[in-house]
């Protein structure tokens, strides 16, 4: 982890420091995939490629627009293939790359982990909303 998270020493500990530069993993790759809809779309492109439309009725309440936009975002990252098929009409498929399938298993252990803790952190929320 060398030149992504860069250490300094103090007195008797180490600590970390987070630089906001692009060799910040937590700016440069969590925030990309840490949005509204990339991880429902990375999970949705779990059961195998899919099209478009397939994609958006499965993903509730996002829009054309914004499936287009993270769509595009995720095939710039790595994590996602669009594949054009030359008939009439087009076909279009998007489907995970070999890093978007390394990609998912981590992100499932957080997802697992979100819904066994969801009593928990609504518990937690509403104590501390009740507390201001």
């Amino acid at each position: 982890m060398e030149g992504v998270i860069k250490v300094v020493e103090k007195a008797k500990s180490t600590r970390r420091i987070f630089y906001n530069d692009a060799s910040c993993p937590v700016r440069n790759v969590v925030a990309q995939i840490g949005d509204k809809w990339s991880l429902l779309i990375l999970f949705a492109l779990v059961d195998g490629a899919d099209r478009f439309n397939a994609l958006k009725s499965r993903v509730e309440g996002i829009s054309q627009r914004m499936l287009t936009q993270t769509l595009r975002d995720l095939e710039r990252e790595g994590y996602v293939n669009r594949t054009v098929y030359p008939e009439v009409p087009v076909k279009v498929e998007y489907a995970l790359t070999t890093m978007g399938k390394d990609l998912v298993k981590p992100l499932y252990k957080l997802v697992s982990w979100a819904d066994e803790h969801q009593d928990e952190i609504n518990r937690a929320r509403k104590e501390y909303d009740e507390n201001r």
